[in-house]
């Protein structure tokens, strides 16, 4: 992944985790996430409609960094590549998956949640893994337990995490950005619920604000 890709990430600190049931509502959702000054979606692969999506996104919205989630498969790192995603996002650390990435020029951010599972991605050279699921596998104590002797590991967690204690894990020198369903849940999504949208975005802004 690009050094300028992660520094926008680590800018955001915050990334929508977004599953969404029908591709064309990926332009007013792209519309809502850029003028809200959050150019970045995880499209994940729970629907059919997610490469659709990650297209339409990239096609009108050639700003936003777009990354593809859930990716389990070589098959699925294709497509998402294909849409135009920037990087894939797996769940957990699949080799097949993982060395297909690796060999065929497609940046990959695998999930993980203990050691072990660390030491094999620094292994193969990832040193940007997501935490996942993050509230699950021990929440920030969890990861705060994790990152410390890994200190040449970013993270990305993902899982559970709101704007209750979102700002917990951003205060945790090795996290660079989270991924939150919460901002965009596929109901307000399907509701084309435009303002609840944006108002959680500008929560995340205000929060983060008042942080800083």
């Amino acid at each position: 992944m690009t050094q300028s890709i992660v520094d926008t990430l680590s800018s955001l600190k915050v990334i929508p985790v977004i599953q969404i049931n029908r591709a064309e509502d990926a332009i007013w959702l792209g519309e809502v996430l850029t003028q809200n000054q959050l150019p970045v979606a995880e499209i994940t692969f729970r629907t059919p409609a997610a490469a659709k999506a990650i297209k339409l996104m990239h096609e009108n919205f050639p700003e936003l960094i777009l990354c593809a989630g859930t990716v389990l498969t070589p098959k699925q790192a294709d497509k998402a590549k294909e849409a135009g995603a920037s990087f894939v996002i797996s769940p957990g650390y699949n080799p097949t998956t993982v060395d297909y990435c690796l060999k065929n020029g497609i940046d990959i951010v695998p999930g993980i949640n203990n050691p072990s599972q660390i030491e094999v991605a620094l292994e193969k050279g990832l040193t940007l893994l997501k935490f996942f699921p993050a509230e699950a596998s021990g929440g920030i104590k969890m990861l705060k337990a994790l990152a410390s002797p890994y200190a040449q590991v970013q993270f990305m967690p993902t899982g559970g995490i709101s704007l209750n204690n979102v700002s917990e894990y951003l205060a945790i020198p090795q996290v660079i950005a989270c991924g939150g369903s919460w901002i965009a849940t596929s109901e307000s999504i399907d509701n084309q619920d435009k303002q609840a949208i944006a108002n959680h975005i500008q929560s995340i802004h205000s929060l983060l604000k008042n942080k800083g």
